[in-house]
């Protein structure tokens, strides 16, 4: 299930690495690990967390992707991986964005490097606010399609080692299989008994808020949802915001935009 080759514009790489058998055979426990015994909703998040713990990294999250311009964050291991996926999901634009664009890994090394830096000015000034320094974003998909993106950042600078990068792609394709699995099990149940057919629908529960919003703002302003989504994202940018806080006002009647 690869896909592609890392983004040149980037951190260089040079795809995966050959690795020694001894620590293949440990990556490959930690992901069989990481499935056994588990419902099939909770394995993308026990894979993302075995990148935690194996990888070089400071943190993860797994973002799906829905309609056009919108995603929803499924899994993060904490609070700064979910405000990096929000902040990409507020401005339409980030690293995620573009892996998903390209179906291609997307690697950067040093987010204070004019090179890295330039292609998402705005993303990269907040993960710098958090205090993130590199970030890797790895599409999850077959072929040309993108159906969500693994995304890895760390708090110091530099690219990911060629072991790293060997991890990553079985790991994004282990958790593209699983996300496969949970959409077209359609009668796969958890334990509390919540139909578990549509992994996206499930994913994007928390941000069903947007969704509201957008269409109110889409009769408050006659506009398409794409214009009305943009102005959402213009909005919570201009507010220093989040999105989904807008989509709340936006329900509440609190913020309005055809006044």
């Amino acid at each position: 299930m690869r896909s592609g080759r890392p983004d040149e514009e980037g951190e260089r790489g040079t795809g995966p690495a050959r690795i020694p058998d001894a620590d293949r055979r440990v990556f490959t426990r930690a992901l069989a690990d990481a499935m056994a015994g588990q419902e099939a909703h909770a394995v993308p998040a026990r894979l993302c967390q075995a990148c935690v713990d194996l990888l070089d990294i400071s943190g993860a999250s797994v973002s799906l992707s829905g309609e056009p311009g919108l995603g929803a964050l499924w899994w993060s291991s904490d609070p700064v991986a979910a405000q990096l996926a929000e902040a990409q999901y507020s401005l339409g634009d980030g690293p995620c964005r573009s892996a998903l664009r390209l179906v291609a890994p997307v690697l950067a090394g040093d987010l204070t490097d004019r090179a890295d830096a330039w292609r998402w000015p705005v993303f990269a000034q907040r993960a710098l606010e958090l205090g993130v320094r590199a970030v890797f974003s790895f599409p999850l998909g077959s072929g040309a399609v993108g159906v969500g993106t693994l995304d890895l950042y760390r708090r110091a600078p530099g690219p990911l080692s060629a072991r790293d990068m060997a991890f990553a792609f079985p790991a994004s394709d282990a958790i593209t299989f699983a996300l496969m699995k949970i959409q077209t099990s359609a009668e796969a149940v958890s334990d509390n008994g919540h139909d578990m057919s549509s992994w996206l629908d499930a994913a994007e529960s928390d941000h069903a808020e947007v969704h509201y919003a957008t269409g109110m703002v889409m009769v408050q302003l006659g506009v398409d949802p794409q214009h009305a989504l943009a102005r959402l994202r213009a909005y919570a940018f201009a507010e220093g915001r989040t999105i989904t806080d807008v989509a709340r006002g936006v329900i509440a009647r609190t913020v309005r935009f055809d006044e």
